[in-house]
């Protein structure tokens, strides 16, 4: 792509003239162990979360207690020597203290981590009487080739494989929601779906449901057939951010609130995601941060947005992707026992924080990784956190007017390097968009990355600052 010089009006027009002051870090799967040391520096006084204390829901369909927090086994810890392999030994020890803390509920997939989530989860929790916990699974045939009947079937029966068990507690047909066609032509063209209502018959699927990533008239439709399929849960996203701004901050997304509100009409028990966005509700400027701490300054940020998902009382569980231990302390802490939020507080949140983060205009990259491997070797997630957490740190360069210019060019351009290797950096995106249709926000991926890659463009062409 050929790089243009960018005017100050421009650059500004592109990134935002505002700041923001200093957020603390909370980071995901595969983001270093530098972001390990500062989860544990945040954590290093946390209290230890009590056993036996746990909340639990009943789901209405077959009376299983269930753990209000759920284990996402989407973000797994790295070894220290090796951020390319997974370590099992903390995987274990992690699954081990949760189980002893009463949660029981595990989330999984066959397209995690690279492709080995459920083979790490299948080794933790094979340690474990099959009667302690339920795991979910899903059906993630995204791929046209696994469309078939025979690769859709290959997929499910791995999946048992790789988890040890002989049956799933609770199976998803896997990110619903971009068209009936694509519905069709994964589940019901094929014979996949009269396979698996057999299956739930015999017993090796006890429950029977599927996750939404999408249009508001596919979730009507989907949901309607109900009355054939007869969904034993549906999986959400749902935070307090989502609840009545996922619409205005991509017009692709559904508000959490009408989501949520149809599952009720039905009692369909709802399974919630994201409830941190991918850790963003944790990565809040310090304004934002400091007015959530002045309410309850011995809780963590973290914790209102998981008592804001599992206050509603039609949750059935709340999935976390906790990396690091001290994540599934702090978690432990909000729902061992949960605090249900009060009405005042479930409107601070909705109509106070919510509005504030939305004015931010962040990219909304939840880091889920569903646009990764890029075929050209670029870390979309990890360009789009590192801007993000800029961005809330106030360290983007701002050009003409920012006194601190030269010091936030040089922070910027230093700090992208050391998280995202030059090869894997936004000049080596080719725009070919094959990463787009699998974003579940609906980010026009190649159009942002373009947009960072002309600023870091004009960071390198000018040190004191884009031309007026």
């Amino acid at each position: 792509m050929e790089k243009k010089n960018i005017t100050r009006r421009a650059f500004l027009k592109l990134f935002g003239a505002g700041s923001v002051a200093t957020a603390a870090t909370l980071a995901g799967c595969k983001s270093g162990n530098k972001a390990g040391s500062q989860a544990k520096q945040e954590y290093r006084n946390q209290v230890e979360p009590p056993v036996g204390q746990m909340t639990y829901r009943v789901n209405p369909k077959n009376k299983d207690k269930v753990s209000i927090l759920g284990y996402g086994m989407m973000r797994l810890p790295s070894k220290v020597d090796n951020s390319d392999e997974f370590d099992q030994d903390m995987i274990n020890k992690q699954i081990d203290y949760a189980l002893a803390h009463g949660l029981n509920y595990i989330d999984t997939s066959p397209v995690y981590c690279q492709g080995k989530s459920e083979r790490c989860t299948g080794i933790a929790l094979s340690r474990h009487k099959r009667s302690e916990y339920f795991v979910a699974t899903k059906l993630s045939n995204f791929n046209h080739d696994y469309w078939s009947f025979e690769k859709s079937k290959e997929m499910y029966h791995n999946s048992m494989k790789e988890l040890q068990v002989d049956y799933i507690d609770y199976y998803l047909l896997h990110a619903v929601g971009g068209s009936m066609e694509e519905f069709n032509g994964r589940y019901v063209d094929n014979g996949i779906m009269d396979y698996l209502l057999k299956e739930r018959e015999a017993g090796r699927i006890r429950n029977l449901g599927f996750s939404f990533h999408g249009k508001q008239e596919v979730f009507d439709e989907v949901l309607a057939l109900d009355e054939k399929y007869h969904w034993d849960f549906v999986q959400i996203e749902l935070n307090y951010l989502d609840w009545d701004y996922a619409n205005e901050i991509s017009q692709s997304n559904v508000d959490a609130s009408y989501l949520y509100a149809e599952l009720q009409k039905k009692g369909i028990p709802a399974v919630i995601m994201e409830p941190l966005l991918g850790g963003r509700l944790a990565n809040l400027p310090q304004y934002l941060m400091t007015e959530l701490k002045s309410r309850d300054p011995e809780r963590s940020v973290a914790s209102w947005a998981f008592r804001y998902a599992g206050t509603n009382e039609g949750v059935l569980t709340v999935l976390s992707g906790m990396t690091y231990m001290e994540h599934l302390k702090d978690n432990l802490l909000s729902y061992c026992p949960l605090k249900p939020l009060t009405e005042e507080e479930m409107r601070f949140l909705d109509k106070d924080i919510a509005q504030k983060i939305v004015g931010l205009e962040n990219i909304p990259c939840n880091d889920c990784k569903y646009c990764m491997p890029c075929p050209y070797g670029v870390d979309i997630p990890a360009i789009f956190v590192h801007y993000n957490k800029c961005k809330n740190e106030g360290s983007l360069p701002m050009g003409v007017g920012d006194a601190e210019y030269r010091k936030h060019r040089r922070q910027y351009l230093i700090s992208l390097d050391r998280v995202v290797p030059r090869d894997r950096q936004p000049d080596h995106c080719i725009q070919c968009g094959q990463c787009e249709p699998h974003c579940p926000q609906s980010i026009r991926i190649p159009r942002e990355l373009a947009k960072i890659d002309e600023m870091i463009e004009s960071l390198k062409r000018n040190p004191e600052g884009p031309e007026v």
